[in-house]
């Protein structure tokens, strides 16, 4: 069984559950235009990057068909995902489920759902746990995201694409008040340049009354084929329906899968069980200082913070 580096160095651990990861081959099975010639030139131009992290077959395979199998996009995602790693402590650090529980289990719930859309896509389906602003953070929440959908990588495998469905009933003012423009640049960057995934949906449910500045707050981060795909609804969900079928949603929403309190559990279960490969993850990042050439700042990847400030909310 060949297994993701980020796992196979803490075999001996009984909090990475390693039975539950899929298997290069079965990678290869899922994914006919996947070329095991494509994966040894990234592996060659791997072993040129020394501020890269050991980047095992598993993973490059996960950037090659988010990248659909073009080269030279693949090294720039794969360039990317590291950097903004190590560059976004807030987001990427402090994700052990077990000394961290408020970012990583009690804040936000994101599941991946077992039924797929017509199209084949993944539903990952998310909802606050905590709804006292006094305990959100933006930073929290895209740990949360990322926590959940890496792992998820890791044990079922590539997908043709992702659809993020957020229930916002929860959502007040005083949670819009604490996002912050910087994090809100980093993490849109990563979203569509670094993460090795295929987005094809954002669709947010019950929207608040203040969600036009929400939205006029993420839209200049916002590459116009994401925007293309953000809908936004009511607590009407018959517009959800024609993008995720209502049987591939979590019963609360007239769907055919568990309930979100079964969900927050499972989903909780399973974020324990892999505590270590998350204290590995850490440890993947660039390290600017081994880059041939000049080494990259957070401006060079970001922009400036003071470019932004025009952003400010009304």
């Amino acid at each position: 069984m060949i297994q993701s580096s980020t796992c196979a160095g803490i075999a001996a651990s009984q909090s990475c559950d390693m039975s539950t990861f899929v298997t290069v081959e079965q990678l290869y099975s899922k994914n006919p235009d996947l070329k095991k010639d494509d994966v040894q030139i990234i592996q060659g131009w791997l072993s040129k990057q020394n501020h890269l992290p050991k980047i095992d077959e598993f993973e490059i395979i996960l950037f090659l068909h988010s990248c659909y199998y073009k080269i030279e996009p693949t090294k720039i995602c794969i360039d990317s995902f590291y950097t903004v790693r190590s560059m976004c402590p807030e987001f990427f650090t402090n994700r052990d489920p077990k000394t961290n529980p408020t970012e990583t289990l009690n804040l936000l719930l994101y599941a991946p759902l077992p039924k797929l859309t017509p199209e084949g896509y993944k539903v990952i389906f998310a909802k606050l746990i905590d709804p006292n602003p006094d305990n959100y953070s933006f930073a929290g929440q895209v740990k949360a995201f990322d926590m959940a959908t890496m792992l998820m990588l890791h044990q079922e495998g590539t997908h043709k694409g992702i659809v993020v469905v957020t229930d916002m009933k929860d959502v007040t003012f005083s949670h819009f008040t604490k996002l912050g423009v910087m994090h809100i640049k980093k993490f849109f960057y990563y979203l569509q340049d670094a993460m090795p995934v295929r987005i094809k949906g954002l669709h947010f449910l019950c929207i608040p009354s203040f969600m036009d500045k929400i939205v006029n707050l993420i839209k200049p981060f916002m590459k116009g084929e994401l925007f293309q795909v953000l809908y936004l609804h009511t607590d009407k969900l018959d517009t959800l329906y024609k993008f995720v079928p209502k049987e591939c949603l979590p019963k609360d929403y007239g769907g055919d899968m568990d309930t979100i309190e079964n969900l927050i559990k499972i989903q909780n279960k399973n974020i324990l069980e892999n505590a270590e490969y998350f204290i590995e993850e850490e440890k993947q990042v660039a390290d600017e200082s081994k880059r041939t050439g000049s080494p990259k700042s957070e401006g060079d990847v970001f922009g400036v913070e003071g470019s932004f400030k025009k952003l400010a909310i009304d």
